[in-house]
Order: C-alpha cells, then structure tokens, then sequence
C-alpha cells in the first residue's frame, strides 16, 4: 500500500501531467469551458475559499451572519455593479453556484411568485404550463422537467407528462426559430414561463418577438433567457433585457471566461409588477438554495468581470469571426457542417458537424481526443438518442483568448479533417501547432500578472523569502 507521501507525489504528477496537456499541447474546444486568467486562477485559491459570508434581506436592511466578512461583502458589491454594467441591468444576484443552480432559483422564484395573495390554507401551486427549447433539438438541460424545472410544472392528467410546450423551429434548419408560428402556439397556450436558451446554440432566440406577442396580456407570462453558453457574447450576439427579457441566468464559466459559478440579472424598479418576483429570488438564491456559496470563485468573478468589461468588444468580435472562419474552412476540409451557409454557419462561438458518415459521434469525439483535438459528441436534431449521436460540437471561445485568429483555425480545420475523415494520426503534428498559442490575452500582461500572483499567493506563507522565490518559479515555468 502506498505511504500518504507517495500518495501525495503520485497525485501531484498526474496534476502536472494533466495541466501539461491541456494547457499546452492540446487544442480545448469544448463550447462549455474555458481557462481562467492566472489571477483568476489565484484569487481561486485565496483566503476566502473555504469562509462562510450568509446574508438576507431582514426589514429593509442586509443582515449578514458571520464576522470577519467586510472584505467580502465588498467583493460581492463591486461584483454586482461590475456585472450591473455588463448587462446594462439594476439587479443582480450571484449566489447560485452554477448556472443550473441559477436556473432553479428563477423557478422557485416564480413558483412563489405565482402564488402571491393566495388564502392561508389554500395549497400552493405549481406553474400551469411552460415554454422551452426541446432537449432533443438542442435545449439546455437545465431547463427541462428532467433538470431543474422538475416538481416546479403541473403535470397533465391526460397524459401524465409535465405541461411543457417547446418553441417552434424551421423544418428547414432546425436551429432556428419559427417566428410565424410563434403567435398562434401562444395563444392556444398561455404559459406563465416561457425560457429561452439552449446548449446547443447557433442563432439568437426569439425574444422580441415573444415579447411583442404577450405584451397586451392581462397577465403575460414571465420571459427568462438561460445565456449559459452565451453568457460571454452579451450584447454583440444578443441583448435580451433590452429585447423584452425579464431575467438572465447563467453560468460564468463558459464564453464568459470567469469562475465556475451562475449569475441572475435583470431591472425590476420599485413600481414594477414584477418587483414581487425578483424579491422572491434573492429569498430562493438564500437560504432557499445556498449556505456557503464558494467566497473564492467569487473573488475570481469579480477579477474575471473587470477583464471581460475591458475587452469585451474585441474579444467578443474575435470569437465570432474565428466560428465562422472554422465553419467555412472545416466545409472546405469535407466535413458536413450544420447551419445556414448564407448565415456563415453560426452567430455564436459554437460549430456543430455533422460525423455519421465516418462513425458514431462517441467514436470521432475520442478520437479527436486522442489527436489532442478535445470536443464533444452530440446528439443532431434527427438523431433518436443522445448515445447514438451524429455530431460533435465545436467552441472557438478558449482557443480564442490563446490568440487563435481566423487564419489558425483554418489550419486547425485541417488537422481535424484528417482525423474525421481519414483516420490519421496528427497528434504530435498538433502538439507543435498548439505551441504557437500558449499566451493567454484579453487580460492582464504576463509580466505583471505574474508579479502581482505572487504577491497575494504569498500573503498566506510565512516564509519572508517565499514572494521571491515563488515568482522565480512562475517565471520559470509560465
């Protein structure tokens, strides 16, 4: 059996090996992840991991219950403004930690919500019908009776199903929305929630037109937005509070390049109807669904929010220029490429190709893989089941921050291609490409990041001569 110090060293190894290829050998381009900044990464690691900083709302003031919590309190202050400015927004809440956890918090939210002014013993009720994207054409798990909405819709006794309709998509490219049939599906249902969104995300949802349509209501049903995967492209691929939307949730670790947390924003003044509503989620985000809401990753948010509001616009720009750019060369590679081509593909930082021809999606994901290309299968809109999937989807949005343009993902199109198509071994040919790209931008200068890194990991170690030496190693190995 192996002692606690060859434990330690063997686990340590795999660490190193593991970050070795990800970070510098490998081409990530998984459309839900990204590699944070270093100082992201550092404040990650700072002292409030692992510290509690509870708070509500108790008669008009923010009561908080534990001590030694001033500089967090300002953290989650600046935070908010920071990613008030973001989204143009008044409101935001950030204790979920995930964007499904998010997503939980709106509905317990609107269950609430929904049964304001109701007798003392009247029993509550759950929401009468709601509006999503369908799973099996591309809709974000998190929005489904099998996810989060689940015990939060009736259920229909005909059938004995969750009364959820799915928003309509042209026949024609089943990735985009249906807008003509968007008024008629509506009023034959009248759902009090209607959420858009998707994991499998290549053109903007129908907001405004969802928002024209149910504006005239009596009792119009809540518009939620779940931007998870295009939380990063906000406002240059679509703006939803502006479009009609009354909240946005997300989580902050996918195109928006922070810590693996979720975020709730919208305005809701004092005279709106709506007030009431977000009341109810900052009450759900705590206690009803958070204790200790991980102090640390939202330090990291904040360091990752004053980056992303400096590079917005070009990082923004970059990303959907290097999809495009992709699609069209993994096309001219031979490779069935989902989407309109007059729309060059995609609108966001996603691509989706289709891989039936050369074998089940699980099969090219893995063998991408072991080519140093990681992505991930997925299930196409004619696919029956997700374990028999006909795609890969494909995110430029990590690689992009490495300094990948339009012309660098040609090339890596290439690779690909010869993978996906002729079953050729490119790994060591892609290794050497992935070297070209191992500075990270659209934040802080490498120089100063890593003086400023050392400071605050050295602020937790005794050792007086620890700051120098520990910022001789980074210089070493960055």
């Amino acid at each position: 059996m192996a002692s606690f110090p060859e434990k330690v060293r063997t686990l340590c190894d795999k660490l190193e090996r593991n970050n070795t290829w990800r970070q510098k050998e490998s081409f990530n381009l998984i459309p839900s992840e990204s590699t944070p900044s270093l100082l992201v990464k550092m404040c990650e690691i700072s002292d409030p991991a692992g510290r509690y900083a509870e708070h509500r709302s108790m008669k008009g003031e923010e009561i908080y219950f534990y001590q030694g919590i001033d500089f967090i309190r300002e953290v989650e202050t600046e935070a908010q403004k920071e990613l008030g400015k973001y989204f143009a927004c008044s409101e935001v809440e950030l204790r979920p930690v995930s964007g499904q956890m998010a997503n939980e918090v709106v509905f317990k939210g609107v269950v609430k919500f929904l049964n304001r002014g109701k007798a003392p013993l009247q029993p509550s009720r759950r929401m009468r019908l709601v509006m999503n994207n369908d799973l099996n054409m591309g809709g974000h798990l998190s929005s489904q009776p099998m996810g989060a909405l689940f015990n939060f819709v009736e259920e229909d006794p005909a059938t004995g199903k969750e009364r959820v309709v799915h928003l309509p998509l042209l026949k024609d490219n089943p990735y985009k929305p249906d807008v003509a049939a968007l008024p008629d599906l509506f009023e034959q249902n009248r759902p009090e929630l209607v959420v858009f969104g998707k994991s499998m995300f290549l053109y903007p949802e129908p907001v405004k037109a969802v928002a024209d349509i149910v504006k005239s209501w009596p009792q119009r049903p809540i518009l939620m937005f779940d931007m998870a995967h295009v939380l990063g492209l906000y406002g240059a691929f679509q703006e939803p509070l502006k479009e009609g939307a009354d909240v946005v949730t997300g989580s902050t670790h996918k195109t928006f390049f922070g810590t693996q947390r979720g975020v709730i924003a919208g305005s809701f003044p004092k005279d709106s109807p709506f007030r009431p509503l977000w009341l109810e989620i900052r009450s759900r985000a705590f206690p009803g669904s958070t204790s200790n809401h991980h102090l640390a990753t939202l330090v990291g948010l904040l360091m990752a929010t004053y980056e992303m509001n400096e590079f917005k616009a070009a990082f923004q720009a970059q990303v959907r220029a290097n999809a495009k750019a992709f699609a069209r060369a993994l096309k001219a590679a031979g490779i069935p490429v989902e989407g309109d081509e007059r729309d060059g593909y995609t609108e966001t930082h996603q691509v989706i190709i289709r891989v039936k021809a050369y074998g089940p999606g699980q099969v090219i994901a893995r063998r991408l893989e072991d080519n140093n290309i990681v992505t991930n299968y997925q299930a196409l809109p004619d696919d029956t089941t997700f374990l028999e999937s006909s795609g890969v989807r494909i995110g430029v949005q990590e690689m992009t921050r490495f300094g990948m343009k339009e012309k660098d993902f040609g090339e890596l199109a290439g690779y690909l291609a010869d993978v996906v198509i002729r079953n050729k071994n490119v790994k060591d040919a892609v290794k050497a490409y992935r070297r070209n790209f191992l500075e990270m931008g659209y934040c802080l200068p490498k120089d100063e990041a890593v003086a400023l890194a050392a400071r605050v990991f050295a602020s937790a170690i005794p050792s007086p001569d620890f700051v120098g030496r520990f910022t001789d190693n980074l210089r070493k190995f960055a």
